[in-house]
């Protein structure tokens, strides 16, 4: 996210917020692995996996191409982040919820301070419109996959950790609908959406991540830092 920026004091923050999401994924992950009960650590699970064994959604993996598709990438994920902590925060498992409390005020600055950018580079110089708008357009099919809906999304909705995908999708476009009126940018006409991360599905792009996120791991195995 960071040195992109329009100016220092900007990636400084997009660097913040990148610290924010590396806190949460290391809290989670290691409640995942104290949960899994099999000896394995937070590290472990993030450095010792393959690409198919990695799940996230497609949208996550894309490149920061300019300072407008890291905001527009992150201002749709903190849309989704928002409403996925709001509901975590509520469950009776105490570490999850406050895991989530804790996220939840996290991502609500990101929220805000992304949607600024959305505004101000939608509503300013012709150029600034043009790249959120071709932002917002490339990364639009992958936006799909934030309300798609398998097994285990079902479980966790009869178990109340998750909404339904129906309603996520309505939040998600009443909240960039609204945004993008205000930016006075337009909603993709591109209707199509990718599918496949939930079996382990990627773009190109994640490959090369985590060749120089688990680029130590891999050239000394089982080293201890």
């Amino acid at each position: 996210m960071c040195s992109k920026g329009p100016f220092l004091e900007e990636d400084i923050a997009q660097t913040n917020l990148g610290l924010d999401l590396l806190g949460q994924a290391e809290a989670l992950l290691t409640y995942a692995a104290k949960l899994e009960d099999k000896g394995r650590t937070a590290d472990d699970l993030v450095y010792k996996r393959p690409e198919r064994d990695f799940y996230n959604f497609m949208l996550t993996e894309q490149p920061n191409t300019d300072f407008a598709f890291a905001v527009v990438r992150q201002y749709i994920m903190a849309l989704y982040l928002d409403k996925v902590y709001e509901t975590l925060s509520k469950v009776d498992d105490e570490t999850l919820s406050g895991i989530a409390s804790k996220a939840l005020k996290e991502i609500d600055y990101h929220k805000s301070h992304l949607g600024m950018w959305v505004t101000r580079l939608g509503d300013g110089t012709q150029e600034s419109h043009e790249r959120v708008q071709t932002a917002f357009n490339e990364l639009w099919m992958f936006v799909g996959e934030l309300y798609e809906e398998d097994e285990l999304d079902l479980k966790m909705q009869h178990s109340g950790y998750a909404i339904s995908g129906d309603e996520m999708k309505s939040y998600l476009f009443s909240e960039i609908s609204s945004s993008l009126a205000k930016a006075t940018l337009s909603i993709p006409e591109s209707v199509y959406m990718t599918t496949g991360s939930k079996k382990g599905i990627h773009t190109e792009y994640l490959g090369y991540l985590l060749t120089e996120m688990q680029y130590l791991q891999r050239a000394y195995p089982d080293a201890n830092w």
